[in-house]
C-alpha cells in the first residue's frame, strides 16, 4: 500500500505511519502525566511517611482498622453510635500545646519543628510528652502546616488521641456496679466543649456516673473539653446518643426519672423529691435552654432560683449547682 493510500495511524503518528514530532510515537493518552508529585508523607518509604506511620495509633489485628473507625471493633446498640466514634484532633501553638500537655490530654504524638528558637515552653513540652510516653517526632515546616491545617503552630503540633465514647447503657451499668442509683447528666444543644469539660468535672465531684451528649450538633470531647475538665474526663465516661429523646425514653423505661433544668421550672432544685432516686439531669444551652421535644420528654422541670440580674446560667454552672443539690439530698438520706 502506498504512502498516499495508508490509513491514519494511532494518535501519535501521522497518516503515513511515521511518529509525529515530539511524541516519541505515543498517543495523547500515553503522554498524559500521572498527576502532581504526592507530598512526602504519602510517598512509601520516604522518611516523612515513616515518621507519620509510627505516630499513628496501631491498627486492630482483627480487621486492620484503628479503634474508633467504622468497623474498628466498636459495638452498636440501639440509640447510640458505635464506641470509639471520636475523631482525631490537633492542637497547634506553643501555649496551647503546653497547656494540653499539662492537663494530661491523651495524645498520640508531639510534632516539633527543626531549628526552633530557644524557648522554655518547647523544652517543657518535650519533657512532659516524654514523661507521658508520647512520641516526639521532628517534622519540617510543610508537614507542620499540613498537620495544623494552616493554623499558626510556632513549630509545635500535638496530635490528640480520638476519644472512645461509651454506650448510654454503660452509664447505668456503671452505677449498678457501684451499688448506687444512677446519676447521669444529659446535655441538650450544648456546643461549647469547655462546658462539657466543666460538667464532667462537676459529675466527678458530686458522685455522678457519666455524661450523655447527642452525636450531632453538640460539643464533643476535644482538647478544650479535656483542659476544662482538669483531668475529670479520665474518670467520667461520656456517651453519645444518635437520638437523645430515644435514649432518654430508654432510661425512663429502665426506671430513671428525667429532670430538666429550665428558668420556669415548677419547683426549685433544692426541693427536688426525686433526688434520691435514679436520675438523669437534662441541661440545655445558655440562652435557648431545653428544646421543646426534650422538655416534653422530662418527668419534671426544675429551676435554679436566681435572685440576681442574670437571665440564665451556662451549662457548666447550672449542672454543678443541680448536682450539688442532688448530692446534698442523697447524703441527708444516708446514700
Amino acid at each position: 500500500m502506498s504512502e498516499r493510500q495508508s490509513r491514519p495511524g494511532p494518535g501519535g503518528r501521522t497518516k503515513s505511519g511515521k511518529p509525529r514530532p515530539g511524541t516519541g510515537g505515543h498517543g495523547k493518552r500515553r503522554l498524559e502525566g500521572k498527576g502532581p508529585t504526592p507530598p512526602a508523607h504519602l510517598r512509601p518509604g520516604h522518611p516523612a511517611q515513616r515518621r507519620l506511620a509510627a505516630a499513628r495509633p496501631s491498627l486492630s489485628p482483627e480487621n486492620g482498622k484503628r479503634a474508633g473507625e467504622p468497623g474498628g471493633g466498636g459495638t452498636k446498640r440501639s440509640g447510640s453510635k458505635p464506641r470509639g466514634g471520636g475523631s482525631a484532633e490537633v492542637v497547634a501553638g506553643r501555649n496551647a500545646v503546653l497547656e494540653s500537655l499539662r492537663a494530661s490530654v491523651p495524645a498520640t504524638a508531639l510534632h516539633i519543628g527543626p531549628r526552633l528558637d530557644s524557648d522554655e515552653r518547647i523544652g517543657e513540652a518535650v519533657m512532659l510528652a516524654t514523661d507521658a510516653g508520647i512520641p516526639v517526632v521532628e517534622a519540617g515546616r510543610a508537614e507542620l502546616d499540613r498537620l495544623s491545617g494552616g493554623a499558626v503552630h510556632q513549630g509545635l503540633v500535638l496530635r490528640v488521641r480520638p476519644y472512645a465514647y461509651a454506650h448510654p447503657d454503660d452509664l447505668v451499668a456503671r452505677a449498678g456496679a457501684a451499688g448506687q442509683p444512677p446519676l447521669i447528666v444529659a446535655l441538650d444543644g450544648v456546643t461549647d466543649p469547655r462546658n462539657l469539660g466543666a460538667v464532667a468535672r462537676s459529675v466527678a465531684a458530686f458522685g455522678g456516673h457519666g455524661v450523655l451528649v447527642p452525636a450531632r450538633r453538640s460539643a464533643g470531647v476535644t482538647a478544650g473539653a479535656w483542659k476544662a475538665s482538669a483531668g475529670a474526663l479520665a474518670r467520667v465516661p461520656v456517651a453519645q446518643a444518635s437520638n437523645l429523646a430515644s435514649v432518654m425514653a430508654g432510661y425512663q423505661e429502665a426506671g430513671l426519672f428525667a429532670v430538666g433544668l429550665t428558668v420556669d421550672g415548677a419547683s426549685p432544685v433544692s426541693d427536688l423529691d426525686l433526688a434520691d432516686g435514679p436520675l438523669v439531669l437534662v441541661v440545655g444551652s445558655e440562652g435557648r435552654g431545653l428544646s421543646r421535644l426534650i422538655a416534653q420528654r422530662c418527668d419534671v422541670l426544675a429551676r435554679i432560683p436566681m435572685p440576681g440580674t442574670a437571665e440564665s446560667l451556662n451549662a457548666g454552672v447550672a449542672a454543678g449547682i443541680a448536682l450539688y443539690e442532688v448530692a446534698r439530698r442523697r447524703a441527708a438520706a444516708g446514700m
